[in-house]
């Protein structure tokens, strides 16, 4: 099955607990919380406080997403406000196998995010620790970017090297027909924002990238 996660990033910041339930009514497998620092991207967005407070009122998967700079100093505090996984980008730490090997001696699976131009290679010596890959379609930052479809190519590297077990996620521009093509070359995690923030259909929306 394909997993459906909505990013809050791209929800109505006013009623961002509302959101998450309507989503969670409507079918989604997990909640993408984008945590930016203003650093690695200029915007700045959700805090440990954020995701805490929503742990409350969702029983599904969070996945937090990490684009700052120093992610190791964030780890302990993500984790304990209630993250399932958290994902950092292989750009942003120097140790990278050590990284995720916190994240997993926390209790949590652990993730890697690339951005368009970053290569598989730094993968290679760290796929017995990776949980997630999160391959972004975008560059990293802001909402409703079209889709980088250059990034098809490295989702179907990404098939041949990781394990069977190790989830391949899709991040950025993502709607029925990019979804489409990201499952057939091998994808099986979406992370939908305008696409399905906009609708109008929660539930029809997320059918829609799940049947893509």
């Amino acid at each position: 099955m394909v997993l459906i996660c909505p990013s809050m990033l791209s929800a109505d910041p006013t009623r961002l607990g509302d959101e998450l339930q309507a989503v969670e009514r409507a079918g989604a497998n997990c909640i993408h919380w984008d945590i930016m620092d203003g650093c690695f991207v200029d915007t700045i967005t959700f805090g440990a406080q954020v995701v805490a407070a929503h742990r409350k009122i969702s029983s599904l998967r969070f996945d937090v997403h990490l684009m700052v700079e120093n992610p190791d100093k964030h780890l302990r505090k993500f984790a304990e406000a209630g993250a399932d996984s958290i994902i950092v980008h292989s750009e942003t730490t120097k140790h990278l196998h050590r990284t995720l090997g916190n994240i997993k001696k926390m209790g949590k699976l652990s993730g890697v995010a690339l951005n368009p131009a970053t290569s598989i290679d730094c993968l290679k010596y760290c796929l017995d620790i990776i949980d997630i890959v999160i391959v972004m379609s975008v560059n990293p930052g802001s909402s409703g970017q079209q889709f980088i479809q250059s990034q098809l190519e490295k989702i179907a590297e990404l098939k041949q090297i990781i394990p069977e077990t190790t989830e391949i996620c899709v991040d950025g521009g993502i709607n029925a027909n990019t979804g489409r093509e990201c499952i057939i070359n091998g994808a099986n995690s979406l992370v939908t924002g305008s696409y399905l923030f906009k609708s109008k259909d929660y539930a029809k929306a997320i059918q829609e990238l799940r049947t893509c």
